[in-house]
């Protein structure tokens, strides 16, 4: 893959990103009015969880440029892990938004209040279109944040049927609790999103070993290598849930030449190469048996010295 592909995807990701932000912050900002205007809870609730993907969005496209900037002195990892803060800002608002539109929806319950349906069909099928757009722009994108996001609008999308659908039977029913009833299951379903969204954030962030690999395997297959006596201090965390790092340390026996040395650097890299690792550090420790290489180093010591 040549440098100025990969550079050109970046850009194509970020400038996806970017265009899907400014559609939905629009938009939100739009319902929010539009909203209060026709005087339906379900359309606010949608309003939140738009308000949720604009900023998962905005995140997304400033990070996207954010994290492809290298290691620096500052920080030695690179940026990658910044995304992780995204997720979690991103997280604490919509848990703010959902309880605020849930408490509204209960009032309603309690005290119902006619919408506008009219307004409301209006509404739901702008929303359908923009998010279906929005969610169609990002959904041949290869990045795992265009990927979640474009899932998220799709999402959306679905929401707005729910009130399209809800709008139309209003057109013809008064029926004044189907609006705050709709409101409280979009918003449950954002807020039990949401919170295991948190929960992954939260783990990635204490640097819990990634689902997907299985440390005793690793070790395991590392111990299979001819030489390794032992393994420990082995770590293995994640930057961002997508590039991982790994360190160990490896106890080696019956080494007598650096070719053997290498050797088993070598299998061990090439075990970790199944793996998502974007860092891996390998130290190894001889032990007192292998004393060929000790030597033979000593050696060059005392003639330096001479």
């Amino acid at each position: 893959m040549s440098h100025s592909h990969h550079h050109h995807h970046e850009h194509q990701s970020g400038k996806n990103l970017k265009i899907a932000f400014f559609l939905n912050l629009g938009f939100t900002i739009l319902e929010i009015f539009g909203g209060l205007y026709v005087n339906s809870v379900a359309i606010l609730s949608d309003a939140v969880h738009d308000l949720g993907d604009s900023l998962s969005l905005g995140t997304a496209w400033y990070l996207d440029k954010k994290s492809h900037k290298g290691a620096d002195e500052k920080f030695s990892f690179g940026y990658r892990r910044f995304s992780l803060l995204g997720a979690l800002i991103n997280s604490i608002v919509l848990i703010g938004g959902s309880i605020y539109v849930i408490s509204e929806a209960i009032q309603r319950l309690l005290d119902p209040q006619p919408s506008d349906a009219q307004g409301m069909i209006i509404f739901a099928i702008f929303g359908v279109l923009v998010n279906g757009y929005a969610a169609w722009k990002l959904s041949g994108g290869k990045s795992l944040n265009e990927k979640t996001v474009s899932w998220h609008l799709l999402e959306d999308v679905l929401g707005w049927v729910a009130v399209l659908i809800v709008a139309i039977v209003l057109n013809f029913t008064d029926n004044q609790y189907l609006d705050p009833a709709l409101s409280v299951l979009i918003t449950l379903y954002i807020l039990y999103n949401v919170i295991l969204r948190l929960k992954d954030t939260l783990f990635i962030f204490l640097q819990g070993v990634p689902e997907e690999i299985k440390p005793k395997e690793i070790e395991n297959r590392i111990l299979k290598i001819d030489n390794v006596a032992s393994v420990h201090h082995m770590h293995i965390w994640s930057l961002e849930g997508e590039n991982h790092v790994f360190t160990a340390h490896l106890k080696l026996k019956n080494i007598t030449d650096f070719q053997s040395l290498l050797q088993v650097k070598k299998e061990v890299k090439s075990i970790l190469k199944k793996f998502n690792f974007n860092h891996y550090t390998i130290e190894t420790e001889l032990d007192s048996e292998s004393c060929d290489l000790l030597i033979s180093e000593k050696k060059e010591k005392d003639h330096h010295h001479d």
